[in-house]
C-alpha cells in the first residue's frame, strides 16, 4: 500500500497539471485559437479570466514554493504549495465573488508561508541571492495584496512577473557566485533592483510610469544576465551543461524584447488602447514564455532529480521544444502586428512547445530508467 506522503504528493502533481492544462486551453482561448468549444467550455471559459493568475502565482507559485521546500526541509515549508495548489483549485471551481475571501486568503497564506521560509533561507546564510529571494518572496506577497484590495489587475500582474524574475535572477546569482566579479557587476544589478522596486511602487500611483519603469528594469537585468551570468561559459562545453545555456541564453534575449515591449506598452497606455494590444501581448509573452518557461526548459533536468527524485537521460532531443517555443514566439510577437490569426497560430504552437517539452521530459525521465534498471536486472 503507498504511503500517506506518496498519495500526498501524486495528487499536488495531478492537481499541478490539470491547472497547468487549465491554463494553457485558457491561454488559446484568450488568441483566439480555440474553436467554441459545446463540452467544458465553462471551465475553460473561467481559465481564460484566470490565465495569468493560474500560470503565475498558482502554478509557478506552486512549482518554486516546493523547490524551497526541499531547500529547507522543513515540513511546514509545504504549506506555501499547499495553499498555492488550494487556491487554484478553489479559483476553478468558484462561481462569482462569494469565494473570493477564501481565495486572497490562501494566496496570503502562502505568499506568507513563502516569506518565512525565505527568511530563514537568509538567517541561514546571508548572501546576496538569499536576500534576493526574500526580496522575490514579498513580491508575490505583495501581488495577492494587490489582488486583494481589488485594485486593477495589471499592477498585481507586475509584482507577480516580479517574483518569478527576483527568484530567477537570484538562482542565476548563485550559480555565478564563485566567478571573478567585474566592478561593474553589483552597480548595474543594484540600478536594476531598484528599478524594479520603484515600477512596482510607482504602479500603484500611477501605472503608465510603473509599466515604463518596468521595462528599463528589465533591460538592465537582461544586460546584466548576458554579461555576468556563468551561460557565457558554459555554452562553450557539451551536453546537458551547454542545452542549459542555449536555453538561459536565450531567454535572455527575450527578456530583452520583454523589457523594450513594456516600455512601449507605458507610452501607449491610455493614448492609443487599440494600437497598444499587440505591444502587451509581446510584453506578456515574451517575458511568461521566452524567458520565464526558457528558465524552466534549462532548470528542469536539473530540478526534477533533486525534487522529485526523478532522473532524466539527456539527449539533442532536448533541444526540439526549445525550437519550437521560440520559433512560435517569433511567429506570435512578429506576426501579430499584421494579423490576429498569426497571434492564434504563435499561441498554437507555444502550447505544442509546452506540451512536447512535458513529453521530453517524461520520456527522458522513462529512458534513465529503463537503462540503468535494464542493465542491472540483465546483469544478475
Amino acid at each position: 500500500m503507498p504511503s500517506a506522503v506518496v498519495i500526498a504528493r501524486f495528487s499536488v502533481a495531478i492537481a499541478l497539471v490539470g491547472m497547468l492544462v487549465c491554463a494553457v486551453l485558457g491561454g488559446l482561448l484568450r488568441a483566439g485559437s480555440l474553436p467554441p468549444l459545446p463540452y467544458g467550455s465553462q471551465l475553460i471559459g473561467q481559465s481564460a479570466g484566470l490565465h495569468a493568475v493560474l500560470m503565475l502565482p498558482v502554478f509557478l507559485g506552486s512549482v518554486i514554493a516546493i523547490e524551497r521546500a526541499v531547500a529547507v526541509r522543513l515540513r511546514w515549508a509545504y504549506l506555501a504549495p499547499l495553499c498555492c495548489v488550494a487556491q487554484g483549485l478553489l479559483l476553478l471551481a468558484a462561481e462569482g465573488q462569494q469565494a473570493f475571501p477564501w481565495i486572497t486568503a490562501l494566496g496570503g497564506a502562502a505568499s506568507l508561508c513563502f516569506v518565512a521560509v525565505s527568511a530563514l533561507l537568509l538567517a541561514r546564510q546571508p548572501a546576496t541571492h538569499t536576500m534576493l529571494m526574500l526580496m522575490a518572496a514579498l513580491a508575490w506577497l505583495g501581488g495577492n495584496v494587490v489582488q486583494a484590495s481589488q485594485r486593477d489587475v495589471n499592477v498585481a500582474l507586475l509584482w507577480w512577473f516580479a517574483f518569478v524574475v527576483l527568484t530567477i535572477t537570484a538562482e542565476r546569482l548563485e550559480m555565478s557566485r564563485l566567478l571573478p566579479r567585474h566592478p561593474v557587476s553589483r552597480p548595474l544589478l543594484l540600478s536594476a533592483l531598484l528599478c524594479l522596486l520603484a515600477a512596482l511602487v510607482t504602479a500603484l500611483v500611477d501605472l503608465r510610469i510603473g509599466l515604463l519603469l518596468f521595462g528599463i528594469a528589465l533591460l538592465t537585468l537582461a544586460g546584466w544576465l548576458c554579461c555576468f551570468d556563468v551561460a557565457r561559459r558554459t555554452v562553450r562545453s557539451r551536453g546537458l551543461s551547454r542545452y542549459m545555456a542555449v536555453c538561459l541564453l536565450s531567454g535572455y534575449g527575450w527578456l530583452m524584447v520583454s523589457g523594450l515591449g513594456w516600455i512601449g506598452l507605458g507610452l501607449e497606455w491610455g493614448v492609443h488602447p487599440d494600437a497598444g494590444l499587440p505591444l502587451r501581448d509581446v510584453a506578456l509573452h515574451a517575458l511568461g514564455l521566452g524567458f520565464i518557461w526558457s528558465m524552466v526548459m534549462a532548470h528542469a533536468p536539473v530540478i526534477l532529480p533533486a525534487v522529485a527524485r526523478v532522473k532524466v537521460l539527456y539527449g539533442p532531443w532536448f533541444y526540439g521544444p526549445l525550437m519550437v517555443m521560440h520559433a512560435s514566439l517569433l511567429l506570435r510577437c512578429g506576426g501579430g502586428w499584421w494579423h490576429a490569426d498569426l497571434l492564434a497560430s504563435g499561441a498554437s504552437l507555444n502550447a505544442i512547445a509546452i506540451i512536447s517539452f512535458a513529453l521530453t521530459m517524461l520520456a527522458s525521465a522513462w529512458a534513465w530508467r529503463y537503462r540503468h534498471h535494464g542493465v542491472a536486472a540483465d546483469t544478475v
